[in-house]
């Protein structure tokens, strides 16, 4: 079963996995279509994070995100004490990619079929593929104005005239990306070297001194990913598998978990307002230690088993009354030794409004299950829609903007409206902290039985969660899991957020009388691709509705 945001993608992963390929080879040929197919999420110059588990039950996870280049500064977006748009637009935004690297070096450990014959249906479609609904709909007009900015992205992205402005293909149009398909070339013959050396790094490093950029060539040909221990927790006797730091995700996601346990969140009538409120007051505590505590372990001292252990989570649970919303102002970060100031302070949390996000489409999500079980589970992301906004000339791939991610003013909102702190400000090699959450879900007798990850921001780690707990705690099939509506809190900004049509009615009265701040959004979040066991041994693929998806099994 493969399940992913685009039917194209889809397709190729199941190509892939019937002609002998397992799921890690799936997920390469699948990721590198969507770097064609989704080029506002899917991507050659971002960053990735995977998890696998093969048939044989052991569990990988690999590091793939982005770094600060080492010409990075901890001040280099700061105008006159404030934060420029320079942090996710154009060339300064850029951080050094993982993406291409993290294919190919869980290739090389656990793929199994011939490299060349994962990449060539990307450049075959590259070459040329029709417009459908999903890929005409990525261009809102903040999207097409972004990228007007650059005459080579607009080259790209907005083949069509209108009034002698540059726009989006049109749906039945041929899309064709012959820059991009050069480079899939290059990538499919040299591997990793094709990207991070030669004719493509010249490219990327033309295009940094064309706009001032800092990215360079020690900072390609340097890259390395990580491969980390998963982080792993029990939640109602199942085992939950899901990524460590630099990603955010597992450890959050646990630390919800924990105290959700403790209070027994299980048997609470489904988006109640006893059931909401519950869910708000464990994340806003999981939330603040993960705005303080997370970030590179390469760099910082991460007390992971710490936050993800069951006496931790029973001691949270403990501070949680049923008779009212515990103000984020009173929430601080755990102390677990040798401290750096604790910045997730209420008074710079951003006021008025809705938590910033790309459109819950920013990133992208794979999820696959190999005809002998494997599985594997891979998010990876450009950070913003279609990224920096910028094409790389010649290269025909956008670059990332996930310099942004870092505590860019440590103490202060970034895109997403997170408040973060000292940890996981930038220094030149490290990796930003991020909120994707690929996981891995097995039954109480140790078998597989979901394989799920979703785009959205800081509401990955909340959807994710929402997920797992709507199959496990309420009984729902994965499909009514996947589309019954979201809630999220993350800390700061303190407040429920729903999305439309969220909560029923009564609900965010009570939640009120609670003592919350309760904000239904316009926009619908995320974009889970999940695949499950049945009871009689089969898997089935959801794709998320919100943004039409397809699952494809064999």
């Amino acid at each position: 079963m493969v399940s992913t945001t685009d039917r194209y993608a889809s397709e190729v992963g199941l190509l892939v996995l019937r002609a002998g390929g397992n799921a890690v080879d799936a997920v390469v040929a699948a990721t590198f279509a969507l770097a064609v197919v989704n080029p506002e999420a899917g991507n050659l110059a971002g960053g990735s994070f995977l998890l696998t588990r093969a048939a044989d039950g052991s569990v990988s996870s690999l590091d793939a995100r982005s770094k600060a280049p080492g010409r990075a500064t901890r001040s280099m977006f700061v105008e006159g004490g404030e934060v420029g748009e320079r942090s996710v637009l154009g060339h300064l935004s850029a951080a050094v990619p993982g993406a291409v690297a993290g294919l190919w070096e869980a290739h090389r450990r656990l793929g199994s079929r011939p490299w060349s014959d994962l990449v060539e249906p990307a450049i075959d479609l590259a070459d040329g593929f029709v417009v459908e609904e999903r890929f005409a709909a990525s261009f809102p007009p903040h999207i097409v104005e972004g990228l007007r900015r650059f005459p080579q992205s607009a080259a790209v992205f907005l083949p069509r005239k209108e009034q002698g402005l540059p726009v989006p293909a049109a749906v039945g149009d041929t899309f064709r990306q012959p820059d991009l398909a050069r480079t899939l070339a290059r990538i499919r013959d040299h591997g990793a070297d094709g990207f991070y050396r030669g004719q493509t790094a010249d490219l990327i490093v033309r295009e940094m001194e064309r706009g001032k950029g800092i990215l360079g060539h020690r900072d390609l040909s340097g890259y390395e990913t990580a491969w980390r221990e998963p982080v792993r927790f029990d939640y109602r006797g199942y085992e939950i598998l899901s990524m460590p730091p630099s990603s955010s995700g597992g450890t959050t996601l646990a630390g919800t978990a924990s105290i959700l346990d403790a209070v027994k969140l299980g048997g609470l009538p489904w988006h109640g307002p006893e059931h909401v409120h519950l869910l708000a007051e464990a994340w806003r505590r999981a939330f603040v230690d993960r705005n303080h505590h997370l970030a590179d372990p390469d760099f910082v001292d991460v007390p992971i088993l710490e936050l993800v252990s069951k006496a931790y989570g029973r001691d949270r649970a403990r501070t949680i009354t049923r008779a009212g919303a515990t103000p984020s102002d009173a929430i601080h970060a755990a102390s677990f030794g040798p401290e750096t100031p604790d910045l997730s302070d209420p008074s710079r949390a951003p006021r008025g409004g809705g938590v910033l996000r790309s459109e819950g489409t920013d990133t992208t999500h794979v999820s696959i299950v190999d005809p002998g079980g494997g599985a594997a589970s891979l998010t990876t992301t450009l950070n913003t829609w279609y990224g920096s906004k910028l094409v790389v000339e010649g290269g025909g791939f956008l670059l990332n903007n996930e310099m942004d991610d870092f505590s860019v003013v440590p103490g202060k909102p970034n895109y997403f409206g997170l408040v973060q702190g000292e940890a996981n400000a930038i220094e030149p090699g490290k990796r930003m902290l991020s909120a994707m959450t690929p996981t891995i879900v097995l039954d109480p007798r140790g078998e597989l039985c979901m394989v799920l990850g979703t785009p959205g921001g800081p509401t990955i780690i909340t959807t994710v969660f929402q997920v797992i707990s709507n199959v496990i705690d309420h009984g729902m099939t994965l499909a009514e899991a996947v589309e019954a509506p979201r809630v999220h809190h993350q800390h700061l900004p303190d407040r429920i957020e729903s999305e439309p049509g969220g909560l029923p009615s009564g609900v965010t009265e009570r939640l009120s009388g609670l003592g919350h701040t309760v904000q239904e959004d316009k926009e619908v979040w995320g974009d889970v691709q999940a695949i499950a066991s049945t009871p009689d041994g089969r898997w089935i693929g959801v794709a998320d509705p919100r943004r039409g998806g397809t699952a494809r099994g064999m």
